[in-house]
C-alpha cells in the first residue's frame, strides 16, 4: 500500500469535487465493502461516515493530530472516507478482507494513516486520551479526536477516560459520539438507555455540543471553534441515522452488518443522491 498523504489532502479532495458528492462516493464505496465475501459493519459506518469526513477535514496528521476510529467495527466507513480523502490511494473494494490484506475488519495499526488497533469498544476512547495528554507532556496541544457510538458508551473504559482527560485538563481532546440509536442487540434506549448524554459530559467537566452528524461543515466548526489549548476537553454529541444514505435500510436494526448481492448493492448505490 502507497505511503499515507499527510497534508492537504482532505481539503483539496473536498474542494475538488464538492462536498454533496464526496458524501455520495464514500457511501457507494461502503456498500461496495458491503459486498465483498466477507461484508462490513454497513449501517455504523454509513452513519459515522459524515463525522469521519469532518475529522479528517478538520486535523493536521503531519503536525500530530490524530483521528482515532473508537467504533472500529465501522472500519469500512474509516477506509472509504480515508480514501476519498486522498490518504489512502488505493481502492479498499479491492483487497478489504482477502487473504493476507492489511485491510481487516476492524482497523489494525499495520494501515498506513491508522495509528491505533480498534475494535475492543471504548478502547479507541482511552487511546485519544492517552495521546493528549502525550501531545502535553511533549509541549504541544495537538489534538486527538476520537469517534464512539453511543452504544459503545456503555463501556465503562469511556467514562473512566473522560474523567481522566477532564482531570487532567486535556482541551486537546475531542471525542464525537455517533448517536445512531442502535447497537448490536437492538435499539440503545431499549437495552442501557443514556438520557441527558450532554448534562453527563457537562458533569464530567467537558464543553459539550450537539450537532447533525450529517452535516460535515457544521461539525468542522464546532471542532475548529474549540480552544484546544484551554483546559476542558470537547464532548460533541453528533445525531445521525443508521444506514444513511440508504432507503432500504435506514433506522432499520437488521443493517447492523451485511454480506450483499452485487445486484443488491448496484441497486443500492444507484439510489444514494
Amino acid at each position: 500500500m502507497s505511503e499515507i498523504i499527510e497534508t492537504g489532502a482532505q481539503s483539496a479532495a473536498w474542494d475538488k469535487v464538492g462536498l454533496d458528492e464526496l458524501q455520495r462516493r464514500v457511501r457507494r464505496t461502503i456498500v461496495d465493502l458491503a459486498a465483498t465475501p466477507t461484508g462490513c459493519h454497513i449501517g455504523g459506518s454509513l452513519s459515522v461516515a459524515d463525522i469521519l469526513i469532518a475529522a479528517f477535514a478538520s486535523v493536521d496528521r503531519a503536525a500530530g493530530d490524530e483521528v482515532i476510529l473508537s467504533k472500529g467495527h465501522a472500519a469500512a466507513g474509516l477506509y472509504a472516507v480515508m480514501h476519498h480523502l486522498g490518504i489512502m490511494p488505493e481502492d479498499p473494494v479491492a483487497s478489504y478482507g482477502a487473504a493476507g490484506s492489511i485491510l481487516t475488519g476492524h482497523p489494525n495499526h499495520k494501515i498506513p494513516g491508522v495509528r491505533f488497533a480498534t475494535g475492543s469498544l471504548g478502547h479507541g476512547v482511552a487511546y485519544g486520551v492517552g495521546w493528549a495528554l502525550a501531545r502535553r507532556i511533549k509541549g504541544d496541544r495537538r489534538r486527538a479526536i476520537a469517534v464512539a457510538g453511543d452504544g459503545e458508551l456503555q463501556e465503562g473504559l469511556c467514562w473512566e477516560a473522560f474523567q481522566l482527560a477532564s482531570g487532567k485538563g486535556l482541551g486537546n481532546f475531542i471525542v464525537i459520539v455517533d448517536r445512531n440509536g442502535g447497537q448490536n442487540d437492538g435499539a440503545v434506549d431499549e437495552i442501557s438507555p443514556m438520557p441527558d448524554l450532554l448534562r453527563r459530559f457537562e458533569a464530567f467537566g467537558f464543553d459539550c455540543a450537539q450537532a447533525d452528524g450529517h452535516d460535515p461543515a457544521a461539525l468542522g466548526a464546532i471542532i475548529d471553534a474549540h480552544d484546544a489549548r484551554g483546559d476542558r476537553p470537547l464532548a460533541i454529541v453528533a445525531d445521525t441515522v443508521k444506514g444513511k444514505g440508504v432507503g432500504a435500510i435506514e433506522n432499520n436494526p437488521a443493517c447492523h452488518y451485511a454480506v450483499l448481492k452485487p445486484a443488491v448493492a448496484k441497486k443500492w448505490k444507484e439510489t444514494i443522491a
